[in-house]
């Protein structure tokens, strides 16, 4: 019928309308390529194969099928353009070539049969092309097939919108979409709104609907709970039980494989014609359409129940969701990560919650944080890294406004790098991962000023740009959230004062950690500033697979700006028995060449060794931007010590002080502030309010506080369970401890976190690295010394012995 007709028309062309504001045009419109689905709405299909070939340059044959060619794409030709001139490549094909197609397409819907049938395939191309000669094309082409009857019993509307469509010179071919032919039935499309992203600005709710008879959704025992899942989950999933499309080509045989002796000619002339070879079909366009049988992943997921499509959110719930088999799923959460991402039935879990957290972003991040801790979905760690660094806004629209296309000096520097960046990669080394990778680090470094770009900055960015893709906005967003929290500065065009400061620090962590192999690096002089710069300036993408980068970072940014010491210590103690073995020489080879990293332990090991860190000790004058004054208002306790920095807390008198980077270098031990070791002391006094008193188990101290100052000065007033280790008479020449009753003690507290009070800074900073020299392990010192504690009211005094 007529309106049927117009109402298939009006959806092709929404559906076009659609691929053309994302650059993109059919070029192989056909009936077998317009599929409708159950309500008989249109679905386009096989569209990308244009977009995909470089508008047909890449492949052998042309794209399209001849019947339905516009004159325009016939006259041009397949010609290919030769390597020395680029002239010869074709004009692309525009969104009016397609209006043709649609046209050939109403033209046969209306009479009810194929066109060209009777005609082989260059007759009707000659055919396609006379009609230029003619006036009335939708007559000529009635006259040819004998349906001229039809034709006068059509309505007026569908003859105008026969001839709109097949109007011979693209030029005069209009936008049809908004045309008045569509009057009576436009009114039965609702305005397409595209779906707010998680990351956008607009009100994400506007346009929900629920479906027209909710209480039958939930009555129906047999619903089909996968198929309202997105087609990415479905592949995703499909792949992971078992599902392998290059098995499925190959047994459909639209995947060929022909041992090579069988590609040679028989017979080749002197001037190189060859002979005796049909032309290769593997290289030819196979227009089959394979469906993929769902039947595996059904099997696979049968016991998973219905609620775990639709997981509670605001229920104090498990972090797994209940279903059949809720015993194998508990079961799969303790086995290795690498195994979990490969469960089908765990997987599907967590993407269901997931998807579920993070529609809810922001208003869920405190529980996607929470889940991640346990793991990230690989289908959906993009997303989940932008939620964990707080993307927010208008990205796109931000994104889009910044200049990516007037030359920078940086430009040349750009070029020779990205070649290089994770070229094993085969989407990152792909022309078009090239240049997306060009696109955002251009876009990060026009959109900082005040920063430059450094070597490196190309791997930093890799692990955004993989799990973003198709959405360089959102890589651009997440990686310009990133540098910030973990490496704020290090792209100052003078960066050396920051990245010695970082230096200085892990070098301190390194000895706090494990103080024999800190002597031993230090003896043999191999410093961190041999190895370490690429380490910390790439967060360690420059020395690992984009794999193995996967798992460090979603545990990397649950952590704070300092936990990447952690990780860097965590690295050399899985290098630790050839480090001891080696000198210079063999160590500055050993990091030449990184050995394999086993990187779940490296995780395991970096987590363990965070928590024994106390917060203030990776304290650094550089590693946060200045805060807005409104930020003071939170107080300490709300933060975690986990995912907030340090110096995110508002500052107190018992907070560290700055002190100059050649004073830091001449310690070997790091400082604590002195709220840390009232914390970690579990101190409580009466002038001394801000930290709450915790009602722990009996069990040992967390650390032992050494107070090296003389005895006198002891028994005036010391911090309570403190030992008395005086200074000057606490080592021998050789530097060994004297021992005495409190060396004892301190002997029997080695492993545990040990604080040295003084009151001459020096005094401190060489007991704490005489401790080092014996290979005391967590050795730290009071920051200000005994006088940051005076004023707390927290020193006692021994009570006189009668």
């Amino acid at each position: 019928s007529s309106s049927r007709i117009l109402c298939i028309a009006y959806e092709v062309l929404q559906g076009l309308q659609y691929m053309n504001q994302h650059g993109m045009v059919h070029r192989a419109l056909s009936p077998c390529n317009i599929l409708l689905d159950r309500k008989g709405h249109v679905k386009l299909a096989k569209f990308g194969l244009y977009h995909m070939t470089a508008q047909g340059v890449d492949v052998d044959f042309p794209i399209g099928y001849p019947s339905y060619l516009a004159p325009e794409v016939i006259a041009q030709g397949i010609g290919k353009p030769s390597d020395h001139t680029q002239c010869e490549k074709p004009l692309p094909s525009g969104p009016k070539s397609d209006l043709w197609s649609l046209g050939i397409i109403l033209f046969e819907l209306c009479m009810g049969r194929k066109l060209f049938q009777s005609l082989e395939i260059a007759e009707r191309l000659k055919f396609i092309l006379m009609l230029g000669c003619v006036d009335d094309i939708v007559t000529v082409l009635a006259e040819e097939h004998g349906c001229l009857d039809i034709i006068k019993d059509l309505s007026e509307n569908i003859i105008a919108l026969l001839k709109k469509c097949l109007t011979f010179q693209p030029s005069k071919r209009q936008e049809l979409l908004h045309d008045s032919l569509f009057s009576e039935v436009s009114s039965l499309y609702p305005p397409f709104h595209k779906p707010a992203g998680l990351f956008s600005s607009s009100p994400r709710c506007a346009n929900l609907t629920l479906p027209e008879d909710i209480s039958q959704l939930c009555k129906d025992e047999d619903n089909d709970y996968l198929s309202e899942r997105s087609i990415e989950e479905v592949y995703y999933l499909w792949c992971l039980a078992g599902g392998d499309l290059e098995k499925e080509l190959v047994n459909k045989e639209i995947i060929r494989s022909k041992p090579p002796v069988c590609t040679l000619p028989n017979f080749l002339l002197e001037d190189g014609e060859s002979f005796g070879q049909g032309r290769d079909r593997s290289s030819l366009l196979d227009d089959t359409t394979v469906t993929l049988s769902l039947c595996q992943l059904r099997n696979r997921l049968k016991d998973v129940g219905g609620e775990a499509f639709y997981p509670l959110l605001e229920d104090d719930q498990p972090a797994l969701p209940h279903s059949n088999s809720s015993n194998e799923l508990s079961a799969a959460a303790t086995l290795p990560l690498i195994i979990r991402e490969r469960d089908t039935e765990y997987q599907l879990n967590r993407i269901v919650l997931f998807d579920r957290l993070l529609k809810a972003y922001p208003y869920k991040k405190n529980q996607i944080w929470k889940e991640a801790r346990i793991d990230i979905p690989p289908l959906l760690r993009g997303i989940t890294w932008a939620a964990l660094l707080g993307v927010e806004g208008a990205i796109e629209a931000k994104y889009d406004a910044i200049d990516k296309d007037t030359p920078i000096p940086t430009d040349r520097q750009i070029e020779v790098d990205i070649p290089r960046c994770h070229q094993y990669d085969e989407l990152l080394s792909s022309p078009e991962g090239h240049a997306k990778f060009r696109r955002v680090l251009k876009a990060w470094v026009v959109s900082h000023p005040d920063l430059v770009y450094w070597q490196g900055l190309d791997s930093l960015c890799a692990p955004f740009l993989y799990l973003n893709f198709n959405n360089e906005a959102l890589a651009y967003a997440c990686m310009s959230a990133f540098i910030p929290k973990y490496l704020y500065n290090f792209f100052l065009k003078d960066n050396s004062h920051v990245i010695q400061e970082y230096l200085t620090v892990f070098s301190q962590m390194i000895a706090f950690h494990d103080p024999e192999l800190s002597n031993h690096l230090n003896e043999i002089g191999f410093i961190p500033d041999l190895y370490a710069i690429p380490w910390f300036l790439t967060m360690f993408t420059h020395v690992f697979p984009l794999h193995k980068i996967f798992h460090l970072w979603d545990t990397l940014l649950l952590g704070n700006s300092s936990f990447p010491f952690c990780i860097g210590v965590a690295i050399l103690q899985q290098l630790r028995d050839r480090l001891l073995a080696n000198g210079f020489n063999e160590c500055i080879l050993l990091f030449s060449d990184l050995p394999e990293i086993d990187i779940e332990r490296c995780v395991r090991e970096s987590i363990n060794l965070f928590r024994w860190t106390p917060k203030s000790a990776t304290y650094r004058q550089f590693a946060q931007p200045p805060r807005p004054a409104a930020d003071s208002s939170s107080t300490r306790n709300s933060l975690s010590c986990f995912s907030a920095d340090y110096q995110e807390a508002p500052r107190s008198d018992l907070s560290r002080d700055s002190i100059k980077l050649d004073d830091l270098k001449a310690e070997v031990s790091p400082r604590i502030s002195a709220e840390d070791l009232i914390d970690l002391c579990e101190l409580t006094g009466p002038s001394h309010s801000k930290t709450p008193v915790k009602k722990t188990k009996p069990s040992k101290p967390k650390l032992l506080v050494v107070d090296i100052r003389n005895s006198e000065d002891f028994n005036r007033g010391h911090i309570s369970g403190s030992i008395n280790v005086p200074f000057a008479s606490a080592f021998t020449a050789e530097g060994d401890l004297i021992q005495c009753p409190a060396t004892a003690t301190l002997q029997s507290f080695k492993g545990r976190v040990v604080v040295i009070v003084g009151n001459a800074v020096k005094n401190t900073a060489a007991f704490a690295a005489h401790l080092v020299k014996n290979k005391y392990p967590r050795v730290c010192i009071l920051d200000g010394g005994i006088n940051k504690i005076k004023p707390t009211g927290l020193l006692t005094v021994p009570s006189p012995q009668i």
